[in-house]
């Protein structure tokens, strides 16, 4: 068994070591284990894939690609689902666009553009240019100073890192998957054992210790949107209320020693977040594993705002979304920051989409912040301090 696993790992030019527990694993590396479970079978004559990037990062959807395209070539048939579409016009011969459940259209690949496609997708045109905007100034104040920060999560590990968080800005956090970028988060949060300093408005926080990060007013969008991020089974308005009831005892009604839920206030409170998000739902008491990627992240954006932070925390927002979705999704975060003034710190292994919304982008390289640069800087900047290597060109 165990050589059937090294030998269906390896066809995904996966260095993970077979006999490693899956629990706690980073959510792209399970993504590959399944992948691997289902190509290791014998006789396999079609490959049905649904959305099997999206939660990959782009190094790693390169790697996968590859692997499909050599599986065609073996007289393998693919069905391939996915919202990346740059993805579909790389891999595919024949695209079928669906919208509301109906084929829209079916089309030789290479007779479609991308603006194309998105457009037949949501059934309007999609803006993929950044807004113009004047440049901004961020002060020299510092909302968060992360010191000699180690962070023990699998396969995400944090080895030292030092960084400084300016208030009102957004700083993008990118790098190569396991270099530790989503590790930063997850340590502050106190979601995985961590060590070093953290002081948040000059006041040093426990670490370990998920409630105190809370009450700091820190809130944290998890990269596992449905494990850690969502109570999937419960209501919208419950799980935008959720934090705010067990942090700062909000929405409660208080009768001496007794506390009881305050639905009436709880009700509102969803429905404004509904409206003010744009959440895409039939009534706040829906289930919330009944919506669709892009707005179950709307439901953790409420949840995050309804603890009413000055820093934010978010790791992979639009993964697994579709391509309307994601835009709506960053259009939310730059909301945040301009007209509620919270400061965002986003980790995500899409640099294009760093660069649409940042001010700054810190590069992560084992463990460590590689270097700092600007999102205009080019693409061989970006990919040097990737791989490691000292430029000149580094903001501070």
């Amino acid at each position: 068994m165990a050589g059937d696993a090294k030998k269906a790992l390896k066809k995904l030019d996966m260095a993970i070591d077979e006999f490693l527990p899956v629990a706690g694993l980073p959510v792209g590396h399970m993504q590959f284990i399944e992948i691997a479970r289902e190509i290791d079978k014998e006789k396999l004559k079609l490959l049905i894939l649904d959305e099997p990037t999206a939660v990959l990062t782009e190094a790693e959807a390169a790697r996968f690609l590859k692997v499909t395209r050599r599986l065609a070539q073996e007289g393998i048939s693919i069905l391939f689902i996915s919202h990346r579409l740059d993805e579909v016009k790389e891999v595919t011969d024949r695209i079928t666009i669906l919208r509301d459940g109906e084929v829209v259209k079916t089309v030789e690949t290479k007779e479609i553009s991308l603006n194309e496609i998105a457009r037949l997708m949501v059934g309007r045109p999609i803006d993929f240019s950044k807004a113009k905007e004047e440049s901004r100034h961020i002060g020299e104040e510092n909302i968060l100073e992360i010191k000699d920060l180690k962070v023990n999560m699998p396969g995400e590990e944090v080895k030292g890192l030092r960084l400084k968080v300016r208030r009102g800005e957004i700083l993008g956090i990118g790098g190569l998957a396991g270099q530790g970028k989503i590790g930063i988060a997850n340590g502050i949060m106190g979601l995985y054992e961590s060590s070093g300093i953290i002081i948040k408005d000059g006041k040093e926080l426990s670490l370990n210790n998920p409630r105190e990060a809370l009450k700091s007013s820190i809130a944290f969008l998890s990269e596992d949107r449905r494990g850690v991020g969502l109570l999937l089974d419960d209501s919208i308005e419950f799980n935008i209320a959720f934090s705010s009831l067990e942090v700062q005892e909000k929405f409660l009604l208080k009768f001496g020693p007794l506390k009881l839920i305050d639905n009436k206030a709880v009700r509102e409170h969803a429905n404004r977040m509904i409206e003010e998000l744009d959440i895409r739902c039939i009534s706040p008491r829906q289930k919330t594993r009944s919506l669709s990627g892009g707005n179950q992240q709307k439901v953790c954006i409420a949840r995050a705002l309804t603890l009413k932070p000055d820093l934010l925390l978010v790791s992979e927002p639009t993964r697994g979304i579709d391509i309307g979705a994601k835009k709506l999704v960053l259009d939310t975060l730059v909301k945040l920051n301009r007209e509620y003034g919270v400061t965002i710190v986003i980790t995500s292994s899409e640099l294009g989409e760093l660069r649409q919304i940042s001010d700054r982008i810190a590069i992560i390289y084992d463990g460590k912040v590689a270097g700092i640069l600007p999102p205009d800087a080019s693409d061989e900047h970006f990919g040097l301090l990737m791989a490691g290597k000292a430029i000149e060109k580094v903001v501070n």
